[in-house]
């Protein structure tokens, strides 16, 4: 894969580092169950074209037609092909070169350097990823939920003017639950109990136990959660019940610029899971999202000081977010 960007030798600042990692890391672009027609994506400020092939497989591309500059996202889709929706200029969704021009009679006259930019797609937890350059490290692959057969619902995304680790901090911190969440939640103490907290380079890991509540977050009785983030973008609760089974909540903010994402998120149930079901815990988790944006869009700064431009303090509350900071700072030293 050739590199669209920098050499991150003459990176000067950690942010600068920071936005060479995401550019090496994997982000969702869009939902599955949205690909029966093209689907347009912004990733890191680079457009996107998503769609399903005749193959069923997945394609990801860069959205401009390098005739005049169309877009494919609004273009019609040819078996593995996509056409341009100005000219019609056709382009495979496999290698990216041109299989047709229209307006030329002889189509062994295709320019031969006429194509566009493919990317890597898998799809995973109900959501097409992609990345952007070299990527760092593999796809997300929770070891969780390798032996559990879970059945995923992808919900609707959501925009949040932040960046990607301001976003997974938001979603892990605890000490926000009594002052933003007690609709969701209820009557949530406000005193943070020690943390137990644990780091392995990119994967940050939190286990609590969660008593049944007087809110509607968790009525389905007591639970066990496990947190698990892994740098820079995925950031996960499992909950686990001997009785009723296991069921998760996830998201996955992908950056449309640095300080700006659109949180891909979803839900799943364990198949035979016998508490709420599917979409009950996923309207549930959508309102605890939706009192989460208020909050996020007025942070400052928009993402994490990763240059200690502004001053924070921080407290045993905080544990684990300092060492989601500290696996987000080992991604920078794979690209330094």
């Amino acid at each position: 894969m050739t590199s669209d960007h920098r050499d991150p030798s003459n990176a000067k600042t950690k942010r600068e580092l920071a936005e060479i990692a995401m550019h090496r890391s994997w982000f969702p672009v869009a939902r599955s169950a949205d690909l029966a027609t093209p689907q347009q994506a912004t990733l890191l400020g680079t457009k996107l074209v998503v769609f399903r092939r005749a193959d069923g497989v997945a394609g990801v591309l860069r959205s401009r037609c390098p005739h005049r500059g169309g877009s494919f996202t609004i273009g019609k889709q040819h078996g593995n092909d996509i056409a341009c929706s100005y000219h019609g200029w056709r382009f495979s969704g496999e290698t990216g070169t041109c299989t047709l021009i229209p307006s030329l009679e002889d189509q062994s006259k295709i320019p031969p350097k006429a194509r566009v930019k493919v990317y890597p797609a898998v799809e995973k937890y109900g959501h097409v990823w992609t990345v952007l350059d070299d990527p760092i490290c593999d796809m997300y692959d929770l070891d969780e939920w390798r032996d559990v057969d879970l059945e995923w619902l992808a919900a609707s995304p959501l925009d949040s003017p932040t960046g990607v680790a301001v976003a997974i901090e938001n979603f892990r911190d605890v000490a926000h639950f009594p002052f933003v969440h007690r609709a969701t939640m209820g009557d949530v103490p406000e005193v943070v109990e020690p943390l137990n907290v644990r780091r392995d380079g990119l994967d940050v890991w939190m286990d609590r136990e969660l008593l049944a509540t007087e809110g509607e977050w968790n009525n389905d009785g007591d639970q066990t959660m496990r947190y698990h983030c892994v740098a820079p973008g995925l950031a996960a609760i499992t909950f686990t019940s001997d009785t009723l089974g296991t069921r998760v909540v996830a998201g996955f903010p992908s950056p449309i610029a640095y300080d700006h994402v659109k949180i891909f998120w979803g839900v799943a149930n364990e198949v035979g899971y016998k508490g709420a079901s599917l979409g009950h815990n996923l309207e549930l988790e959508q309102r605890v999202y939706l009192e989460d944006l208020p909050i996020a869009e007025r942070l400052e700064p928009r993402e994490v000081p990763w240059d200690h431009e502004f001053e924070e303090f921080s407290v045993p509350s905080d544990l684990f977010t300092l060492n989601y900071r500290r696996a987000f700072n080992e991604l920078m030293t794979r690209v330094a």
